[in-house]
C-alpha cells in the first residue's frame, strides 16, 4: 500500500476510470493520489505550421479533459504539465517523493521492443514502484 500515487492519465485511451480505481486500491487511508497528463507540444517545426493558438486550445482542451474525468472523485488531484511524457513522469515522480506510478500500457509491438513504450521507459527508469495496467 501507498501514500503518494501518481496516475498518468492518457485521456484519449480510454482507460481512465481503471487507472483511479486502480489507485484508490493501492492507496493507504489519507494517500494523496495525483492524476498527471503530460502535455506534449509538437515539435517547433510543426507548431510554426499550426500557430501558437492552436498550440494553446490543445492544451486547454487537454486540461479541461483532465478536471471533467477526476472532478467526481474525492482525494484525488489533477495536474497537467508539459513535457515529454516517461521523463516528466520519472522527473515529477523524483521531486514530489512519489511512492508508486500507475501507468497503462498497450499490447507490444515490435517497434516497441526497437524503441520502448512509455510504459516500459518508466518502469525501467522510476525512482519507485510503478503499476502498469495492461488494457485488453
Amino acid at each position: 500500500m501507498y501514500y503518494k500515487i501518481l496516475v498518468a492519465m492518457a485521456l484519449d485511451h480510454g482507460i481512465s476510470p481503471q487507472m483511479l480505481e486502480i489507485a484508490q486500491a493501492l492507496c493507504n487511508p489519507g494517500a494523496e493520489i495525483v492524476a498527471i497528463h503530460v502535455f506534449e507540444a509538437p515539435p517547433s517545426s510543426v507548431s510554426a505550421y499550426l500557430g501558437e493558438n492552436a498550440v494553446r486550445e490543445g492544451f486547454e482542451r487537454a486540461r479541461r479533459l483532465l478536471v471533467e474525468k477526476t472532478a467526481h472523485i474525492e482525494g484525488i488531484s489533477a495536474k497537467i504539465v508539459r513535457g515529454h511524457t516517461y521523463r516528466t513522469l520519472i522527473d515529477y515522480a523524483d521531486e514530489h517523493a512519489i511512492d508508486c506510478i500507475v501507468i497503462g500500457s498497450h499490447k507490444p509491438d515490435f517497434s516497441d521492443f526497437l524503441l520502448g513504450s512509455t510504459a516500459a521507459r518508466v518502469v525501467r527508469h522510476a525512482p519507485c514502484a510503478v503499476h502498469v495496467f495492461r488494457s485488453s
